[in-house]
């Protein structure tokens, strides 16, 4: 099986990180590449470490370029996916990786985005209960923010088990390239070596209502989440730090049994032996997802920490991940768990 693939905004960060993925898909054959800033430039200029594609010319993103794919990854800014979507036919598979498709509540995207709702597509977090299935013969794949799927891999086995009361408190690092490529002043080197902030502080982060989204049918109730997003010093990575009140007769015992069942047979999470916390070193460049949970006993507390490459796991790797199931296709193919390490 030749699956041919375009990718719009291949001059991004998503965008070249799924490229880096699908040359190493050993089922895909690489079609257009495009961007609109960048048309005309080579993918080498831009992208010089995808040496095999650096030859390719950028075209403008237009459906005549996108037409004939079997599959088109959308890496393009939040709000500009819907409408070069709504141009592609229902026989090709469309992979966005923004936003647009990601929340249910119209609400939602309304408060934090301010725009017209472009609806809701099968989520692409294959992990969660049900999420296979939404995506086996999917033709429209709306990907996870990478925020979402670190904090819902490590709360999700709690609510899931009924352990954790249903609020949640989140602090999560993050590196610069979960901004993106366009330049911002506080993301120049000098303005982030050396030094951690805080953003999106007291519920403005974007993410959150994916968040609630995606937690809030594991416990049968609406979850609130408190969520404080950090900037660290570093390229790429997510370590999530995420804490929920554990509800009357939960154990240290039946926490790790019920993170034991959660993850057993999934291939991309790995829940850590008990005493060894995660870190983005360990999954850097991987589609792993490294996790670890503990009862805070003295303060009636579950501590949930993970660990994902926001580029790979977190965006292009689950991109790939979900593309394979919906296509019927082995499900690691193109992706790895090995991380580079130092």
């Amino acid at each position: 099986m030749v699956v041919r693939v375009a990718v719009a905004g291949a001059s991004g960060y998503a965008g070249g990180e799924v490229l880096r993925l699908l040359l190493s898909h050993p089922e895909v054959e690489i079609g257009a590449l495009t961007g609109n800033s960048n048309a005309g430039q080579l993918l080498g200029s831009l992208q010089p470490h995808l040496v095999p594609l650096a030859g390719r010319t950028l075209e403008a993103t237009t459906p005549e370029a996108l037409a004939g794919h079997d599959v088109v990854f959308l890496a393009l800014p939040h709000g500009q996916s819907a409408a070069v979507a709504a141009r592609l036919g229902d026989d090709v598979l469309v992979v966005d990786m923004g936003a647009d498709h990601r929340l249910k509540d119209p609400a939602d995207w309304d408060a934090f985005y301010g725009a017209p709702h472009a609806g809701t597509w099968p989520y692409g977090l294959p992990e969660l209960p049900g999420g296979r299935a939404a995506l086996e013969g999917a033709t429209r794949i709306a990907v996870p923010g990478c925020f979402p799927t670190a904090v819902s891999l490590a709360l999700y086995p709690a609510y899931q088990a009924q352990l954790a009361e249903p609020e949640a408190v989140v602090v999560a690092a993050t590196g610069t390239s979960g901004a993106g490529k366009a330049l911002k002043p506080h993301l120049l080197g000098a303005e982030v070596m050396g030094t951690v902030t805080p953003y999106g502080v007291g519920g403005g982060h974007r993410h959150t209502p994916e968040m609630v989204q995606n937690l809030s049918p594991l416990a049968g109730e609406r979850v609130s989440v408190s969520f404080t997003p950090t900037l660290v010093p570093m390229a790429r990575g997510i370590l999530a730090t995420c804490s929920a009140k554990a509800r009357p007769g939960t154990t240290a015992e039946s926490l790790r049994a019920a993170y034991e069942k959660a993850y057993a047979d999934e291939p991309f999470v790995h829940l850590l032996p008990e005493g060894r916390m995660p870190s983005t070193k360990s999954v850097h460049g991987s589609n792993a997802v490294h996790v670890q949970v503990v009862h805070d006993e003295s303060a009636r507390r579950i501590i949930a920490v993970s660990a994902i490459d926001n580029l790979t796991k977190g965006t292009a790797g689950g991109a790939v991940q979900s593309m394979n199931i919906a296509l019927g296709l082995p499900e690691q193919l193109g992706l790895s768990t090995i991380g580079v390490a130092p």
